[in-house]
């Protein structure tokens, strides 16, 4: 079930794309979530881990490794990924200006083909970081 978990990182990209007009972090970190979901729907692990913090953290104690692994993993079981917001917000946060946080519902839908085989529900919680002026994946939890 953990190849769903990561699926739900696409979901930023859902979230962050209604945004129009607003300043230029979150122009940047919608951009951030909008590349994160191409390099997951078009299965690439290596654009996926270029976005992804050298300290990240899934669930408080999964790492970058279990990631990577957990990509692979996703990508050879389904050609096909899709994710659906079904209630969504984000923000910057107004402490630290280099934190930005995205909530959302989401359900997860993954395919060989057209049909999909299997699909979940989880609430997602993440957490970027602005690293050097670009938007990084830190913290990732979900129910």
């Amino acid at each position: 079930m953990s190849v769903w978990k990561l699926a739900s990182i696409t979901a930023m990209a859902m979230l962050l794309l209604a945004g129009c007009g607003r300043e230029a972090p979150e122009a940047a970190l919608e951009s951030a979530a909008r590349t994160l979901q191409e390099s997951i729907e078009n299965r690439d692990t290596a654009a996926l881990l270029a976005q992804i913090h050298p300290d990240f953290r899934a669930n408080q104690n999964l790492d970058r490794e279990w990631l990577r692994r957990t990509a692979a993993l996703m990508f050879l079981r389904h050609r096909n990924v899709r994710v659906l917001a079904l209630s969504s917000d984000s923000w910057l946060d107004t402490s630290y200006t280099s934190k930005g946080h995205s909530e959302a519902q989401v359900a997860l839908t993954g395919a060989q083909g057209l049909v999909p085989e299997r699909v979940g529900h989880y609430s997602v919680r993440l957490e970027w970081w602005l690293e050097d002026g670009e938007w990084l994946l830190a913290r990732l939890d979900w129910d």
